[in-house]
């Protein structure tokens, strides 16, 4: 009795994820099937069209629920959590190899997840000086603000905007959640993504980043380049980018 249910849940569920290759189970009524089928997709459907507006607006509702389809059919999931599909889905589209896809499309699928995963991200907020010098003292960078970098202008694409070629310069975003709990984005120039991977790296004062970036840029007037980058430092923090400098701890073993 128990492997026949099992094999019977089995049969089904192979028949509402794919139903043009796998049969239904015998006994249940097409009816009945149809409301499942239709329920259990559209569910999905509605739930990635949420999360990725952009996408099923430019593709257009067939090519979008057709790669929903193939989404729901083929691919695996490793969580069954909701809030997670969306990452399913860009693992998804990461996974395929064919030509079928507009080039730019998995780059904006990320840009476009990138919301929801700073909105329900839980990460912990390092020990840190709010008040800390940002010159002498090492600069935090918050968990919750993130420098990407794009080969696709991801932030113009839409309906009216389906770049065949990818610029030559790629686009270099900041995306960072407020204390609002407000995802922010922001267009950032190759010296600021550079500086909050710097930074992101830790081990290193405001100073030392500084004159770091100055040496790869050739910077001949250094002194007018670290003033300019205080400034910055101070800017970022103020945005909520830097969460101030790295606080040191004192144990009975010394300093951590």
């Amino acid at each position: 009795m128990a492997d026949t249910l099992r094999d019977q849940q089995f049969a089904l569920a192979r028949h509402l994820r794919d139903p043009s290759s796998h049969p239904p189970p015998t006994g249940v009524e097409e009816r009945r099937l149809a409301i499942y089928r239709d329920l259990f997709f559209n569910n999905i459907e509605g739930l990635l069209a949420g999360n990725f507006p952009v996408i099923r607006k430019t593709l257009g509702d067939d090519a979008w629920r057709a790669l929903v389809r193939e989404f729901y059919a083929g691919h695996r999931s490793q969580t069954p959590l909701f809030p997670e599909i969306a990452r399913e889905f860009i693992r998804y589209l990461e996974s395929r190899r064919d030509d079928d896809l507009p080039p730019w499309l998995r780059e904006l699928a990320h840009y476009e997840w990138v919301e929801l995963a700073l909105q329900i991200a839980d990460d912990t907020v390092p020990p840190h000086d709010p008040d800390g010098d940002l010159l002498t003292g090492e600069p935090v960078v918050s968990p919750f603000a993130w420098a990407l970098a794009y080969q696709w202008p991801v932030h113009r694409i839409g309906p009216g905007f389906r770049p065949d070629v990818p610029p030559d310069e790629s686009t270099l975003l900041l995306v960072r959640r407020d204390a609002a709990h407000q995802v922010r984005f922001a267009s950032i120039s190759p010296l600021v993504y550079r500086l909050i991977e710097v930074l992101g790296e830790g081990g290193r004062s405001g100073d030392v980043a500084l004159r770091l970036l100055a040496a790869e840029a050739g910077v001949e007037t250094l002194s007018a380049f670290v003033d300019q980058g205080a400034a910055m430092l101070t800017r970022m923090r103020e945005e909520g980018t830097l969460l101030g400098t790295r606080r040191v701890s004192f144990t009975p073993g010394g300093a951590t």
